[in-house]
């Protein structure tokens, strides 16, 4: 499932939500983005 996190108060934001409203349900802010889990490193060649 995707999920976004909030960018003033750090909560998870559940993309179910976000279907009705483009505001985080806890604080009201309208910043949003989706955590990456994984890094990725390109080396130059």
């Amino acid at each position: 499932m995707v999920s976004y996190k909030c960018f003033e108060c750090n909560k998870r934001v559940a993309m179910d939500y976000l279907r009705k409203r483009i505001r985080c349900p806890y604080c009201g802010s309208k910043m949003l983005f989706k955590p990456r889990s994984t890094l990725t490193k390109v080396k130059a060649r």
